[in-house]
């Protein structure tokens, strides 16, 4: 997805105006599939919408800053910089998830992360201010994103296409607003829109409903540092084709500063859950739309399958566009 998304901003740079397309793409499909009985999608109410905001506020600020890195950095940048991630995420499992602080050996494979990612600032063969300006903005929204969105799946029960829904379809509007002060159109109306131009566009498109439902599933799954480990050791396809494909990839010193972190990432053990006290049990239990207690909460929406998210997300957004 990631090598998809640079690949189409490199034909249409206008990334703002791509990503309002995925979005659209993907709130369409779905309700379009839910309406026919294909697939279980949540209809909007208030209480979910009221919960979701905060997530789709992180998913849009990711998914945005995703894309203005993509547009000034190459691909190992991003990736580089998302492997040090865990070390922050672990620490807000513990403090607003309920895991576990992580074992010597996480620590150890966390620390090797962050080393590998400073070693490749330091070997960066397309440094750019901007470029690192953008990361340090995706890294804040990145890092809300995943904690907020992470506590969202676990205590708001909703179908799973139904949160690709609201991911979706609730950031589009704002992002629309914005469009013309983004100055875009002004690249699109000198665009030349050629057939391939339009199918790798309308591939994103495709890639990205798959990464938004599949990074949900995953969330509702594993703890938010785990996930995002889980999304950094899937950029090794990502790296082996960029090197093949795309000639605006890193240096073979940067790529190795890549591939220890990937290595210290295979290492990593999910750290349990701490034991509930009585006294916990209300604030992590899970609620429906209205506010009231539920049973647990729904993980496939009826569609099953694959593919972000938000937070997307989000990345996921991350890419992402949702990564």
């Amino acid at each position: 997805m990631l090598v998809v998304n640079k690949v189409v901003i490199h034909y249409i740079p206008a990334p703002s105006t791509v990503l309002a397309l995925q979005l659209g793409a993907s709130a369409g499909l779905v309700y379009s599939a839910g309406i026919l009985g294909f697939i279980q999608v949540d209809r909007l109410e208030w209480g979910k919408v009221k919960a979701f905001s905060l997530v789709v506020a992180g998913f849009l600020g990711t998914l945005f800053a995703n894309m203005k890195v993509l547009q000034h950095a190459n691909v190992e940048t991003f990736i580089t910089f998302r492997s040090s991630t865990p070390l922050l995420l672990s620490l807000c499992d513990y403090v607003w998830l309920g895991r576990a602080l992580p074992s010597a050996r996480s620590w150890g494979c966390l620390v090797v992360l962050l080393g590998g990612s400073v070693a490749y600032v330091a070997v960066d063969a397309d440094f750019r201010l901007s470029a690192y300006t953008w990361l340090a903005l995706w890294y804040a929204f990145f890092t809300f994103d995943t904690v907020y969105a992470k506590h969202v799946v676990d205590t708001v029960r909703m179908t799973n296409w139904g949160r690709v829904f609201y991911g979706n379809f609730m950031a589009l509007p704002p992002l629309l607003l914005m469009l013309p002060a983004l100055g875009e159109h002004r690249t699109l109306a000198a665009l030349s829109w050629e057939p391939h131009k339009v199918a790798v566009l309308a591939l994103s498109c495709l890639m990205g409903l798959g990464m938004s439902h599949a990074s949900y599933l995953l969330r509702e799954a594993v703890s938010a540092t785990f996930f995002t480990i889980i999304g950094i050791l899937c950029k090794v396809l990502t790296v082996v084709i960029n090197v093949f494909i795309w000639d605006k990839h890193a240096s073979p010193e940067g790529i190795a500063c890549l591939m220890v972190c990937v290595l210290a990432g295979t290492f990593y053990q999910q750290a349990p859950k701490r034991p509930v006290l009585d006294s916990d049990c209300a604030a992590g239990a899970v609620v429906d739309c209205s506010g009231k207690p539920g049973g647990g909460s729904s993980g496939g929406g009826g569609g099953g399958g694959s593919g972000g998210g938000s937070g997307g997300g989000s990345d996921a957004k991350a890419a992402a566009m949702s990564a």
